[in-house]
């Protein structure tokens, strides 16, 4: 099969085509002729050496893809051969094909394009575990989302739109037109407007989904409500930060940290059930749709990393690996 792998930690020229041999599935896996694959920042941390690949994973990157099953192990029951379906991927994406366990499989859902089902697993899978498992949203919440315009961001504005929350996100001028049409209340421009006083104005944010890791820190905790929750799930503004301890203890404020990808397979497969049960109907009724910024051949994986490090973008970039499917 083709594959793009990481010829050695660097930037975008380090991604290389590459033969390898065809995957087989183990007992509780199937195999999937990919049609496409989202590109997500994990990547571009992977290929720079920064987000090694859980042990047992492909080496090359791809944490979510769409495509056909062609291929059952022994033990599979649940699936059957020439079905469509996304999956949440350890590892192995950029490739023509790749072995995954059974239970990280879900269906297309009704009326999206098999090409564009590949944008959806991780961001689906991140919103629900972050804002549903951990942040237990509803109605009427005041929710922050850093980073609004990227897939996860697009995906989560929808999402706690779609429950009614009150939803506040940064993105840079350009995507603001953008994201109140997916919802918004209100897109505070990041370059230009100052969120704490934004967020401190409407009486706090009840829930914050953070990207932007130990740089944000404390201008976080200082944009939490009371009883406020910050649920941070990246670390583009650096891996460290200080806060104000006093004002997170005055605030009864809590702080969790979350990854996907070092989840256990029951904890991943737990995720990817309450995605179908809460998600899958909102995509199928229109009311999430996943903007698509660029599909671009899997040769030009190296484009896409230099497309999503300029940064930009609006929804998820993705890497076509046969349109054909």
């Amino acid at each position: 099969m083709r594959a793009v792998v990481i010829e050695a930690p660097g930037g975008p020229e380090t991604l290389v085509e590459a033969d390898l041999p065809d995957p087989t599935p183990g007992p509780e896996e199937v195999v999937i002729d990919i049609a496409a694959v989202g590109v997500n920042r994990a990547d571009l941390l992977q290929r720079a050496g920064h987000y090694p690949p859980p042990k047992g994973a492909p080496a090359w990157p791809g944490l979510e893809c769409s495509g056909r099953i062609s291929a059952l192990g022994d033990d599979v029951t649940s699936w059957e051969l020439g079905e469509e379906v996304c999956a949440l991927l350890p590892g192995g994406g950029y490739a023509d094909k790749v072995a995954v366990h059974y239970g990280l499989l879900m269906a297309v859902p009704d009326g999206v394009d098999l090409i564009d089902a590949a944008a959806l697993p991780e961001a689906a899978a991140t919103v629900w575990s972050n804002l549903v498992d951990v942040g237990e949203i509803e109605e009427e919440l005041t929710v922050l989302i850093h980073g609004g315009a990227g897939g996860i961001g697009t995906f989560a504005v929808q999402f706690a739109k779609a429950v009614d929350a009150v939803v506040y996100t940064t993105a840079r001028e350009s995507n603001h037109d953008g994201l109140l049409e997916l919802g918004a209340d209100v897109v505070i421009d990041y370059e230009n407007e100052d969120f704490v006083a934004v967020l401190k104005e409407a009486g706090g944010a009840d829930i914050i989904l953070d990207n932007l890791g130990g740089g944000y820190l404390d201008r976080n905790i200082a944009a939490l409500a009371p009883y406020g929750q910050l649920i941070t799930i990246g670390l583009q503004k650096g891996r460290t930060g200080e806060i104000d301890m006093a004002r997170l203890m005055a605030k009864r404020a809590q702080i969790t940290g979350s990854t996907l990808r070092s989840r256990s397979l029951l904890s991943r497969i737990q995720i990817l059930s309450g995605v179908e049960d809460d998600m899958w109907p909102l995509v199928e009724e229109d009311e999430i749709i996943m903007p698509i910024h660029a599909r671009l051949p899997l040769a030009e994986a190296a484009q896409a990393h230099r497309l999503m490090e300029a940064g930009g973008h609006f929804g998820k970039i993705l890497l076509v690996a046969d349109e054909d499917l």
